[in-house]
Formats: structure tokens, C-alpha cells, sequence
């Protein structure tokens, strides 16, 4: 079986994944972040498919936990210094492997959660050290359409994206 098939459980880094990674900041401080609708149309296709999702970032935003609301991602995780720590809790407490999961990231400090997963993945403009180590390594960056290829990928190799897109055309 291979990981996408077997996937339940995708957890996604936020800067540089579902972002473009930069950090922008208003006069008074307040940070403010970008995000891809198409890439949240990717996320909400691959819940439908029955795949739970997750949001683990080592920084913590208040525009990241509204986005996840707005996605209905209830697993979120911000200010996580060891990622894959808090995956292996999570995974333990959805009574879920290590197989059974999946992590999108881009930075080094992404490698020990990406690698412990059976399907990992990386935007196209990821450090090159992080692609060498992804199983699948999109043409798109991030916060410019990398998570919806990822998605999109995942429910090819499942054999549902064709009747969820064709879903469209009714």
C-alpha cells in the first residue's frame, strides 16, 4: 500500500508552506500573513476525502489560528519548538501511526517530523537540503498553490480527485 493511500492524518508547517514565507508587519507591530485560496481549497478537498488535517508551526499568529478555524482545521499547534514530539502525541492520542501520517514543510528544522512520516512533501522554492529529503517536491511555491498540488497529488494517488473535481461539473 502506498502513503497516500494509506494517509489519515496531514499536518501542514505554516511559513513557507501555506504562506510564502515572508513576514510582514504593520506600523504598530502586528503581524499579518497571506494566504492562498486555492491552497484552501486543496485542504478542504483532501478533508473530504476523509483525511484529518493539522496545522504544526513553530511560530504562533493569531491570522494562523483564524485561518484554521476558517478551514476547520481544529488540530492546531502553534510556538512548537520540536515538531515531531508534538506529531507523535497527536498521533498517539488519534490512536494513528507514523505511516498513517504525512507533514508538508520547508525549512530544515521540518526534516525530523517529515522524515518520521510515511508521506512527506515541500513547496518548490523549500531549501534544497529539505527537497532532497521529501517524498514529493511540488512544482508550485508555497503560498502560491504548492499545498494545493500537494493535495491534489495525495487524492490522485488515493483515486479521488477525478470525482471530487468532476463533482464540479453537476
Amino acid at each position: 500500500m502506498n502513503a497516500a493511500t494509506n494517509l489519515k492524518l496531514m499536518a501542514f508547517d505554516v511559513d513557507g508552506v501555506l504562506t510564502d514565507g515572508g513576514l510582514y508587519y504593520t506600523e504598530d507591530g502586528k503581524e499579518l500573513k497571506v494566504f492562498n485560496t486555492l491552497d484552501g481549497h486543496g485542504l478542504k478537498m483532501l478533508q473530504k476525502s476523509g483525511v484529518r488535517l493539522a496545522i504544526i508551526t513553530g511560530r504562533k499568529s493569531g491570522c494562523v489560528a483564524a485561518r484554521a478555524a476558517n478551514l476547520g482545521i481544529d488540530l492546531l499547534f502553534q510556538g512548537v519548538e520540536d515538531k515531531r514530539q508534538v506529531m507523535t502525541e497527536l498521533l498517539q492520542r488519534e490512536g494513528l501511526t507514523f505511516a498513517e501520517a504525512g507533514y508538508m514543510g520547508d525549512d530544515v528544522v521540518d526534516l525530523p517530523i517529515m522524515r518520521a512520516c510515511g508521506f512527506s512533501a515541500a513547496p518548490g522554492n523549500a531549501h534544497d537540503f529539505v527537497k532532497r529529503h521529501a517524498g514529493y517536491v511540488c512544482r508550485q511555491q508555497g503560498g502560491h498553490g504548492a499545498v494545493r498540488e500537494a493535495c491534489e497529488h495525495l487524492l490522485q494517488e488515493r483515486g479521488q480527485l477525478q470525482a471530487l473535481l468532476d463533482a464540479y461539473l453537476q
